[in-house]
């Protein structure tokens, strides 16, 4: 199943370093996500200044519980950087097939 996963980051003024604390960590679970061919596409969502407040991340998981232990563990959730997450499952167009 193909999800899209919407998140927002605390707005508090420590907010952004905690992101940045734990984007190497982040990038690092990512890197394992399409490894293991269930990252589709994703990255960060910016404000009007270009700043990151949050993400978008397209994945796919045998199950919606798979999906969601893999979230619990996110260094984004664990250090408090994503307020708010919200998951949509998608049917997402298989850019491969066409290029």
């Amino acid at each position: 199943m193909q999800y899209i996963i919407t998140a927002y980051d605390y707005v508090d003024e420590e907010a952004i370093n905690r992101r940045l604390a734990a984007r190497e960590q982040h990038l690092a679970g990512i890197r394992a996500l399409i490894k293991n061919g269930n990252f589709i596409s994703g990255g960060a969502i910016l404000d009007g200044s270009g700043k990151m407040i949050g993400s978008s991340v397209h994945v796919e998981f045998t199950t919606r519980s798979a999906l969601d232990y893999w979230l619990m563990k996110d260094p984004y959730v664990t250090n408090k950087v994503w307020e708010s997450i919200e998951v949509t499952q998608a049917l997402l167009v298989p850019v491969e097939q066409y290029q």
